[in-house]
Formats: structure tokens, C-alpha cells, sequence
């Protein structure tokens, strides 16, 4: 199945501030989310994210909440984000039935998130260069175990190049010529 931008909501699981030091190639994940979600404002396509349990871990980075719509935020104590009655109801208004999801930890809350949505009935996607944990080995099994429970596996290229649909258009040239990275 293709990605349809009509039907696509892009996710940002708990990128924080005091979290994103520890994570493995944090700063490479951070860039590519920031990339996701300026291709998702870009082409209308509506942004959420969560922040686990901010008092502590701080709240989403400046880079990425720059980006985020007013309102984008919605803080939880559940590792999944389903669990979180706020998203739950911000998700089954925004009516998008395609999820991708971006964040942290892998083998935590973005798999926990992805399996309750996969059980939901949503159709979910994970954006592979803007998933982290602190350990590589805990993010390989999570995206083995997304993989495996019918979670689809992507990229960037084929996030932005399945929601153009064709390269005739101003944003895609704009993403072509390479501004946004």
C-alpha cells in the first residue's frame, strides 16, 4: 500500500530535550524528523506529537517544536500513545486512517504506540531514519517486531515521494532542490 497524504498523519513520539542526548544518533534522528515534518507542512499533511511525562524529561526539542502546529503537543504518562485519551480523541477527529510514526525509544513508546494503533485499525508506518533508542540492538528488535505485527517500514524518499505523487509540482522542485533536509 502507498502512502496517501489525504489519509496520512505524521507522529512524533517524545523526541524531548533530556532524552535525545542519550539516544543513539540522536542528532541524525532529530534532522531527519525535522525534514518529515517540513515536507508534512508542506504538503498539508497534519503533525502531532506526544511528550512523555514532560516534568521530567523536558519537552520536545526546539528544532522539532518549532515546526509543530499550536495545539501539536500532547503530553502522556502512558508509553503508548493510543492509551492517552487526548490523543486517542485528537487522532479519530483528524479522521486519517495512515499513521507514520517518528521518535522515542524505539522499543518503547513508538512500539508500544505502533502495535495499539496496528490493533486499532490503523494502517501504521514507521519512518526508519527518525526512529532511536539508546541502544541499537533495542531499536533493531523493535523494528523487527513492528515489522513482524504489520507495521511498514520506510524512509524518507518514500515518505515525500508517495505523498507528491509526481514531480510536476512547485513542492516537489522545492523538495528537489534541496532545502529542505
Amino acid at each position: 500500500m502507498l502512502l496517501e497524504k489525504a489519509q496520512s498523519l505524521l507522529l512524533l513520539v517524545d523526541v524531548q530535550e533530556k532524552l535525545l542526548p542519550a539516544i543513539d544518533a540522536g542528532n541524525e534522528l532529530e534532522n531527519a524528523a525535522a525534514w518529515a515534518m517540513q515536507v508534512a507542512l508542506q504538503l498539508g499533511v497534519p503533525v502531532l506529537a506526544t511528550e512523555q511525562y514532560p516534568q521530567g524529561i523536558g519537552h520536545t526539542t526546539q528544532k522539532l517544536a518549532e515546526l509543530l502546529p499550536e495545539q501539536g503537543v500532547i503530553s502522556k504518562l502512558s508509553f503508548s500513545a493510543w492509551r492517552e485519551p487526548l490523543f486517542k480523541q485528537r487522532l479519530e477527529q483528524s479522521q486519517r486512517h495512515q499513521i507514520i510514526i517518528m521518535g522515542t525509544e524505539a522499543h518503547v513508546c513508538v512500539l508500544q504506540t505502533a502495535l495499539d494503533l496496528i490493533s486499532a485499525g490503523y494502517q501504521v508506518f514507521i519512518l526508519i531514519e527518525a526512529v532511536g533508542s539508546r541502544q541499537q540492538a533495542h531499536r533493531a528488535q523493535a523494528l523487527a517486531r513492528m515489522d513482524q505485527a504489520g507495521a511498514v517500514l520506510i524512509n524518507k524518499e518514500m515518505l515525500a515521494f508517495e505523498w507528491l505523487e509526481r514531480s510536476d509540482t512547485e513542492v516537489f522542485r522545492t523538495i528537489h532542490r534541496g532545502w529542505i533536509r
